[in-house]
């Protein structure tokens, strides 16, 4: 049984008795013998262990896990320090400097601050086979994460949600609650950033419907 040690524990109370979830169980449990899979199944949970659902303020979704060694760590974009922040993260930075001022750049990648002020740093998928991308979509994780944005859709306090790229901004649909925020631009990616991501002033955006409703600004520096 998957223990949050948090509020997320009654939220989700029941998701892992469902049969997506346990075929889903069946299928990591085997993965994990036989493959080598990000992150650490001890870190698969990390974004909702560090943000509880009464603190979300902010959601960020990814696609699935960094499928290098020692990248993911079960937080999206997030990498452990001494690791080099990927390119989609040094984008995410780039944003922030130019939006807010804030210069993240040359540090490192571990987004565990954001998570602890209220960020809920959430893939899709939250695993995947090393130097495999997307090798574990649609066995069970997509509908997983949809639950949890649903839990936060019901709530009272509003939250912004930052959709980057196709795969986040297919929770949309599921963000009914005309109190929230939704912010959607290309993903941070190399490939992308320049149709979208860049100049989106998700960050500065983000921070004034907070502040507006009461719930205080986040700050986006990682030291």
């Amino acid at each position: 049984m998957v223990n949050f040690g948090n509020d997320w524990d009654k939220e989700l109370a029941g998701e892992f008795d469902k049969e997506y979830y346990q075929k889903l169980r069946s299928f990591l449990i085997e993965e994990y013998k036989t493959q080598r899979i990000f992150p650490d199944m001890y870190d698969i949970f990390n974004a909702m262990k560090l943000t509880s659902y009464e603190n979300v303020r902010c959601v960020i979704i990814g696609q699935d896990p960094y499928h290098g060694a020692g990248q993911a760590h079960g937080l999206s974009f997030s990498v452990r320090k001494g690791i080099a922040p990927p390119p989609s993260l040094v984008n995410i930075f780039k944003e922030i400097r130019d939006d807010i001022g804030i210069d993240n750049l040359g540090k490192h990648g571990e987004l565990i601050k954001w998570a602890e002020n209220g960020v809920l740093l959430l893939n899709s998928v939250l695993t995947v086979r090393a130097n495999s991308p997307r090798s574990h979509r649609n066995m069970g994780w997509e509908i997983f994460t949809t639950e949890v944005i649903k839990h936060l859709n019901e709530r009272e306090k509003p939250i912004v949600f930052m959709l980057w790229g196709g795969d986040a901004k297919v929770k949309k649909k599921f963000i009914t609650n005309p109190q929230h925020l939704i912010l959607t631009s290309a993903h941070p990616s190399p490939l992308s950033a320049y149709n979208g991501f860049f100049g989106c002033r998700h960050f500065s955006q983000a921070n004034k419907f907070l502040e507006e409703h009461g719930m205080g600004s986040i700050d986006w520096s990682i030291d």
